[in-house]
């Protein structure tokens, strides 16, 4: 039963998934550019501007780049979050869907699986519009290349100097970012939404039903909680990612060659620091990001699977 209700509704999943992301990155997105240039600055380029910290970064880029450089890469990045959290809620309720083949419930494993599974054909599907979004996310006045005009010039000018491989820049570290961060987020938030449920009621209520019987601050904690132990975990691979996927100077040599590169320069220089960079501002987007997100998802989820009438 519960195998045929899911495969009734993974569209309203993957609207739910989409419209959840647009709205989380459209009022994040400031923080973001924070934390992607606190990522790739290694002290080592002197082209990179330098923040003392994520208030003082926000208040200087406002006042020399103004709202374009807040929100600079914002077209990738709604274009991204909202494909990438429609296909993962999408690609999340159909692994479900075929693991409860035969089972009553599903158990934290085969929830690991799932997720596991979503998040690695996401970063396939959308690596080149993160590579856009990080690459103009960090251009600035000082900027030594011709900037890039916009989502599309972007796209046509790497393609052009760099070739089609280099829109799968950083896809390595993405895989295992997206892979573990999205496996560890969803597992979290399924099993601390199953352990509240039979908390607060008798233990026998299926979770499938539990839709409602939490409330918005509910959703709110699960989803901050998750993302926080998903955050923790995962975050080197975010900074790994963001290096590789920077321009190359103006002689088109990148300054990291692959991931074990990053991580062995990066180490070197600045230690398991280093590998930290940015998280503040990305604890500052992230967090409230995916209170909303949840919240978002699982009321949009339930107004649309509210029960039809029969035909007749």
């Amino acid at each position: 039963m519960a195998a045929a209700q899911a495969a009734h509704w993974q569209w309203e999943n993957a609207a739910a998934g989409s419209v959840a992301g647009f709205t989380t990155v459209t009022f994040s997105h400031p923080l973001d550019v924070v934390r992607t240039r606190f990522q790739v600055n290694d002290g080592q380029n002197p082209h990179l501007p330098s923040y003392k910290n994520t208030r003082q970064a926000l208040f200087t880029i406002a006042r020399s780049e103004g709202l374009r450089g807040l929100y600079g890469g914002f077209y990738p990045a709604v274009l991204g979050s909202t494909i990438s959290w429609g296909l993962y809620f999408y690609f999340y309720s159909k692994a479900k869907q075929r693991y409860l083949k035969n089972r009553d419930e599903l158990t934290p494993g085969l929830h690991l699986a799932s997720a596991a599974e979503a998040g690695g054909l996401v970063c396939f599907l959308t690596n080149p519009i993160w590579l856009v979004k990080t690459r103009l996310q960090l251009q600035t006045p000082q900027h030594l290349n011709r900037p890039y005009s916009g989502f599309h010039d972007a796209l046509k000018t790497v393609v052009k100097d760099e070739g089609w491989k280099a829109l799968y820049k950083g896809l390595a570290p993405g895989l295992i970012l997206q892979v573990t961060h999205g496996a560890i987020q969803f597992t979290a938030y399924e099993e601390l939404r199953k352990v509240l449920v039979n908390f607060r009621f008798d233990q026998s209520v299926l979770i499938s039903n539990s839709a409602d019987l939490l409330t918005t601050i509910d959703y709110a904690t699960l989803g901050a909680s998750s993302k926080l132990a998903a955050i923790l975990v995962t975050y080197p691979f975010q900074v790994i990612r963001s290096r590789l996927q920077q321009r190359p100077g103006i002689d088109g040599i990148p300054r990291y060659v692959d991931s074990w590169h990053v991580m062995k320069k990066t180490a070197k220089v600045e230690g398991v620091r280093g590998f930290y960079k940015g998280i503040t501002a990305n604890l500052l987007k992230n967090l409230p990001s995916a209170s909303l997100t949840f919240v978002v998802y699982e009321n949009i989820l339930n107004m649309l699977t509210l029960p039809r009438p029969p035909k007749t």
